[in-house]
């Protein structure tokens, strides 16, 4: 499907790791803590892709607009601090299936909107992450997707040709992002928004429903 590619970047949530877990518990515990019912997690998963903003939306109906939404949201953020790595794993055939970039000597990386206050310590603590030639946080550049400017960065760091690059994500605005960067786009349909959005409309040159059918996809040599 694709040829002449010489480096594959990520998603990090609902593409390499579910940690909507996680993201669940620290807005859960925002509920509890207040005296509410607990919700189960299946309630916050579809969410789990847009961070604080999707987390608080499902614990408390309460948008970016509401007058407590930055106390709020630091509060969500220090309970994620405190759990992120307790439920947070890749999903399965990740692992597979970076192995199989590396035999190919296909360098990875990771591009996520998650902050590096986020992104650091948790790819730190994943053995999944040792092999990552970058990571890219939502804040590492002045621009996060859908802009391409995370992209771009990091094709920079790889000293790769963002052409040269596919970009996954479970995302639109992953997708959107990627062909903007002039990459390779490949949505991750078992992802969070990959089950309640319709990926056939995103616009991206084709779409996985597992980790591993990633590979058929990409040239055997660099």
């Amino acid at each position: 499907m694709f040829t002449d590619i010489q480096a594959v970047l990520f998603d990090l949530d609902g593409t390499l790791i579910d940690s909507a877990p996680d993201l669940g518990a620290a807005a859960d515990k925002m509920r509890t803590d207040r005296g509410l019912p607990s919700f189960p997690l299946e309630r916050y998963r579809p969410m789990a892709g847009s961070g604080a903003r999707g987390m608080l939306d499902i614990a408390f109906g309460m948008a970016p607009d509401h007058a407590d939404y930055e106390a709020m949201k630091e509060e969500f953020f220090v309970n994620y601090e405190q759990c992120m790595t307790e439920r947070t794993f890749a999903f399965d055939g990740v692992d597979a299936m970076i192995q199989g970039l590396l035999a190919r000597q296909l360098p990875w990386g990771v591009v996520t909107n998650k902050s590096a206050r986020f992104t650091d310590p948790l790819t730190r603590a994943m053995q999944l992450f040792a092999s990552a030639a970058v990571v890219i946080s939502g804040d590492t550049t002045p621009h996060a997707k859908p802009h391409p400017e995370p992209l771009f960065e990091a094709a920079r760091r790889l000293g790769i040709d963002a052409k040269r690059c596919v970009y996954v994500g479970d995302d639109h605005r992953d997708i959107v992002a990627g062909l903007a960067a002039g990459m390779g786009t490949v949505a991750a349909t078992y992802g969070y928004l990959g089950t309640a959005a319709d990926t056939a409309q995103w616009g991206a040159h084709a779409a996985i429903s597992t980790p591993n059918a990633l590979l058929p996809l990409l040239p055997r040599s660099p």
